[in-house]
């Protein structure tokens, strides 16, 4: 599978993977910073943005795409970022493949399995008329229904799209996304011990790194750091500029 990436800065290569119901496009102000310092990748991962759909959904893929794409760009021994959906992803990946990385940062996820938390939000998408639908504005509405969040909304939003032959249309695999949520929100798949330099960083209004979770971050990554930023879950972007500065903290630039 070809998964459409964005690309900026040069020097030592950056892999960043967007959560679920994310994109590259999310990411656009953090990795055009940190291209000031690396060689950053932004992939869309499959089901997700303008990569392409498939059937099937699940860690073992999301980790084997990882492990295409740079074989695929020649990509060697990148920093991998991963948030969310995209943070369980890049640890498997790790715990799969430890000699084809560097360093990993994990953003607000931990390495266990959770309560399917987005299911309220795939029923908000569905609930949207998509066939009939003439405007975003439209589409927001039917989605307040559901999701009283403002910035939610836009964050969702933003997989929507105008099809070439007229209305609406959604970027994500709704269906495959929506009967995947538990096996998204399941454990790492991979077992074993990723040794190299780990940064976890979590949101201190955000519930998904808890304290009590600690040890089990440290059996898994006993080379890693937690930092805690005055966010919520989505860390990066709250705090774009001050969550790049503990990215090149970390990895020693900047």
């Amino acid at each position: 599978m070809k998964l459409f990436y964005r690309e900026y800065g040069h020097g030592k290569p950056l892999i960043i993977l967007h959560g679920l119901m994310g994109s590259s496009d999310n990411w656009l102000p953090q990795a055009k910073m940190l291209g000031e310092h690396f060689h950053v990748w932004v992939v869309d991962q499959r089901n997700h943005g303008q990569s392409p759909h498939s059937d099937e959904f699940n860690y073992t893929l999301l980790s084997n795409d990882i492990l295409n794409f740079m074989q695929e760009h020649g990509i060697v021994s990148p920093v991998i970022i991963g948030h969310s959906m995209g943070g369980k992803a890049a640890m498997n990946f790790a715990l799969a493949h430890p000699e084809k990385l560097d360093k990993l940062i994990v953003v607000d996820i931990a390495p266990k399995a959770y309560d399917v938390r987005h299911d309220h939000i795939v029923e908000g998408l569905k609930a949207v008329p998509i066939d009939s639908i003439q405007s975003r504005q439209e589409a927001n509405e039917a989605l307040s229904q559901h999701i009283s969040s403002e910035g939610v909304r836009q964050f969702l939003l933003k997989n929507l799209m105008r099809k070439p032959e007229g209305g609406f249309g959604w970027r994500i695999n709704l269906p495959v996304i929506d009967k995947s949520l538990e096996v998204i929100s399941g454990g790492l798949i991979h077992q074993g011990v990723f040794e190299k330099d780990t940064l976890f960083i979590r949101g201190s209004k955000s519930d998904y790194i808890m304290d009590e979770d600690r040890n089990a971050i440290k059996e898994i990554f006993p080379n890693s750091t937690l930092v805690t930023m005055d966010t919520g879950h989505w860390v990066q972007a709250e705090k774009p500029e001050e969550f790049v500065q503990v990215v090149l903290s970390f990895l020693n630039a900047g």
